[in-house]
């Protein structure tokens, strides 16, 4: 029997577009269950000196690991836990007043000053990834790599932001932009839709207790 995690990731395994590692899935849930704990504690459980060197290593893309199991195993929990919270604190709190980082202002200004009409509804994954698409972000994203830490650190990120991360819905991007589209979406309503449905949900389920 999958554990959530394992589920998570044996989804986002069978997902090409958002898995950049060639080794078989088997070999993480092994790996997974082996450990049997979450990202912090693999890392305390390494000790001072691999503690340093794995945290280095998962700062890293995703697609510097190469066909080492463990480091693309801590990549996707690291990964799969940070989409994990993300998306239940727009379920929890009015995503117009949350603040993602420090440079908030400035990633949001500059995202819509290069991508005035950049859809952040439904993202198409070709205006992301396609050699063109590639070309004019990557200015944007080299824009922040003194200014947000570990900007270009693979993260999954929504398609269409009324949804949670799951195989369809999901995309594998760099924090950057990651912050600019969720950014963009708190502030100009987008994922109001998630906070409000999941608000209703808790509403429903209080008045049949």
């Amino acid at each position: 029997m999958l554990t959530n995690q394992e589920a998570a990731i044996l989804r986002l395994r069978r997902s090409k577009r958002v898995w950049p590692f060639k080794t078989p899935l088997t070999n993480h849930i092994r790996v997974i269950r082996g450990i049997n704990m979450d990202t912090g504690d693999v890392l305390a459980s390494l000790g001072v000196e691999g503690a340093t060197a794995a945290a280095h290593a998962l700062s890293l893309p995703a697609e510097a690991y190469g066909n080492d199991a463990q480091l693309e195993v801590m990549w996707a929990m690291k990964a799969y836990n940070h989409a994990e919270v993300y998306f239940n604190l727009i379920s929890s709190v009015d995503p117009k007043f949350l603040k993602l980082t420090k440079s908030d202002d400035m990633i949001y200004t500059k995202f819509r000053e290069d991508f005035p009409d950049f859809d952040i509804k439904i993202l198409d994954a070709e205006l992301l990834k396609s050699p063109e698409a590639k070309e004019k972000w990557r200015p944007f994203c080299n824009h922040f790599e003194h200014l947000v830490e570990d900007f270009n650190y693979g993260t999954l990120l929504r398609l269409d932001c009324e949804k949670d991360y799951t195989e369809e819905n999901t995309i594998f991007a760099t924090r950057i932009q990651f912050f600019a589209i969720e950014i963009a979406r708190n502030r100009e309503g987008y994922n109001s839709v998630v906070y409000n449905t999941s608000a209703k949900t808790k509403r429903q389920k209080k008045e049949q207790s």
